[in-house]
């Protein structure tokens, strides 16, 4: 008895060690113990108790080697071989006469007693094998007691080892062909090498987790109608692709940073059976007009995803919504706040859970001391792919009107004009004083539509051709140009560039996207001239010029290019933790703030920054 563990141990009549486990196999079904290993992995010879026996007719403890011995063997004296006998009665022989009876045990005892001599012999015999038995069964049995606590005692066998790794493998190799990774990506060579980038270390790191690597997807190389982005409209495509065989749809942006033996270990305590919306949770703490006042009340107790730090559905949700959605389409004319409108959707519309908070998914800086816990985190810096943009090389365009050159004007000096080389001010009126330029368009109260394509057709037509970006801002707009040439280092002039924060009309019923104004809207050159090469226009001059805009680029097949960096409202109308993980290019609107105060503590670049772009922490109130 060895650990509460009773081990049976017997020895055959060819001289194997046999053992019986209690509720094992029975006592006529014994198993040989495993051969021992030897140094470098050899197996040593089997050991062998009587030798005699071994070598002589196969008994019932044999198995298939001795079957095997016995066939071969020739028969034995007297040819009493089955098969033998039968030819000798099929050719009609007669039967041989049968050998003579052994001597029953009292005549061999009788026999034995008259022949002293060979009793003493074999008496003497008798004790030697068995002088020369016990101490290899000692031997043997303690062997086996010393290994049997050995693996009591260590925690890890190497064979052991193996099979628990083939095993982890094995199950984690299942595990990733049951995940779904969504890179929400974009068609802009800049944006999709990035998202190719991420897809590369996605598959490198699961490269040793299983033979199968999982599916990695590129929003934009499924876009098969323009709302692709908002991804609602894939939820058929998702039930239908991956509905039976998978568990999840992990969805994650282009600087998502993933490790994926921790999300894996994450995604395991949830049951794939039911429904679940994981992510990241924001909320606000109140109630703002980019999510239409929604909770107004108490808008903290609706929850959504971060989709920086990567956001997750089950299978099932994913099933559920893919048949909401096909009895009843979308209907949602715009799209403004895409992770807010997706979790107010599965909870509202869909009849789905409320997003669960997973604090493992983070969006902090994969240097950061929380990264070791982290599932996701996020790169916070502000893209720079070689020298920034040289200021003379960006033209910033800004519409005003008479009405706002007294308050809105001067903001604009105090703050970022400095930061621009190129800067031109449109309005209703000249005034010499800012100066204002006056391009005979009547300011109109709903839309700018006119005076819009009146500044690209000046821009292209008057500006210094060798001028490759244009920038056009509202006067209430609040811009980083420093951050800005950064950021445009990224992209490649030559290439048709509308760039922005993206906003959607009517994408659940083939309408287009937009990059909305008042955060800022960056044209290359490229764009600029296919744009006005076409015969695309105003539809009247008071529409919404960034509308029109976008549904123009939509007609030429020209992608938007979406920046988070690019803000539509003030600080105070975003989630703190949104704002935390970001470097702002802009903000829109004075509405009960000090803008001066806003740019210079979310905007205005200070030595630090300027010296290596990294992310500088401010005193950021309540702005």
């Amino acid at each position: 008895m060895t650990g509460g563990l009773f081990l049976a141990q017997s020895i055959t009549p060819n001289g194997d060690l046999f053992h019986y486990r209690p509720g094992g196999r029975g006592l006529h079904e014994a198993e040989p113990l495993p051969p021992a290993r030897g140094r470098r992995g050899r197996t040593p010879p089997p050991l062998r108790l009587f030798p005699a026996l071994a070598a002589g007719p196969a008994g019932p403890w044999r198995g298939r080697e001795g079957r095997r011995e016995l066939a071969a063997a020739p028969p034995p004296a007297g040819g009493r071989s089955p098969a033998l006998l039968r030819q000798r009665r099929a050719a009609g022989a007669p039967r041989p006469a049968p050998p003579p009876p052994a001597p029953s045990g009292s005549a061999a005892l009788a026999k034995m007693s008259r022949d002293p001599g060979r009793s003493r012999w074999l008496f003497l015999a008798a004790c030697a094998h068995v002088f020369f038995l016990l101490p290899p069964l000692r031997t043997r049995a303690f062997a086996l007691s010393v290994v049997l606590e050995d693996a009591e005692d260590k925690t890890e066998v190497p064979g052991l080892q193996k099979s628990e790794k083939r095993g982890t493998v094995s199950k984690r190799s299942k595990e990733l062909k049951e995940v779904i990774f969504v890179i929400q990506s974009q068609s802009n060579s800049f944006h999709s090498k990035r998202a190719e980038d991420l897809k590369r270390d996605i598959l490198k790191q699961t490269a040793d987790l299983g033979k199968e690597l999982p599916t990695v997807l590129l929003i934009h190389q499924m876009d098969r109608h323009e709302g692709a982005w908002t991804i609602l409209p894939l939820m058929r495509d998702f039930s239908v692709a991956y509905g039976r065989n998978s568990s999840w749809i992990f969805f994650c942006e282009e600087d998502t940073r993933i490790q994926v033996v921790k999300l894996l270990e994450i995604l395991r305590r949830f049951d794939t059976s039911k429904e679940w919306f994981l992510g990241k949770a924001l909320y606000d703490e109140e109630s703002t007009i980019i999510h239409h006042y929604a909770f107004a009340e108490n808008p903290t107790v609706f929850k959504f995803p971060d989709f920086a730090a990567g956001w997750a559905l089950s299978i099932p949700l994913v099933n559920k919504l893919a048949t909401k959605l096909k009895s009843e389409p979308l209907k949602s004319d715009f799209t403004i706040d895409l992770k807010h409108e997706i979790a107010l959707y599965i909870w509202q519309k869909g009849d789905g859970p409320h997003l669960t908070p997973v604090p493992e998914f983070c969006t902090d800086d994969v240097n950061s001391d929380k990264a070791d816990q982290c599932a996701t985190m996020f790169s916070n810096f502000l893209p720079l792919c070689g020298e920034p943009v040289k200021k003379e090389d960006v033209f910033v365009a800004v519409k005003t009107c008479r009405k706002f050159h007294g308050d809105r004007i001067p903001v604009v000096k105090q703050t970022w004009e400095r930061e621009a080389a190129l800067i031109e001010y449109y309005s209703d009126y000249r005034d010499i004083s800012i100066p204002t330029i006056d391009l005979g368009i009547p300011n109109t109260e709903r839309g700018h539509c006119g005076k819009t394509f009146a500044i690209l057709e000046r821009y292209l037509n008057h500006s210094s051709p060798r001028t490759p970006w244009l920038v056009i801002v509202d006067d209430d707009t609040l811009i980083s140009i420093f951050r800005l040439r950064k950021l445009l280092s990224c992209y490649d002039p030559n290439e048709p560039v509308f760039l922005g924060e993206r906003y959607g009309y009517g994408l659940g019923t083939g309408g287009y996207s937009y990059i909305t104004g008042g955060g800022g809207m960056v044209f290359s050159r490229a764009a600029v001239q296919r744009l006005l090469a076409s015969k695309c226009r105003c539809y009247s001059m008071d529409a919404p010029d960034d509308m029109v805009l976008g549904m123009c680029f939509s007609g030429l097949g020209i992608p938007i290019t979406h920046s988070p960096l690019f803000h539509q409202a003030r600080p105070m109308d975003y989630p703190k933790d949104y704002l935390s993980h970001q470097i702002p290019v802009s903000f829109h609107k004075h509405w009960n703030i000090d803008p001066v105060k806003v740019y210079f503590t979310w905007l205005a670049p200070n030595a630090e920054e300027a010296l290596n772009g990294k992310k500088v922490e401010f005193n950021r109130e309540d702005l």
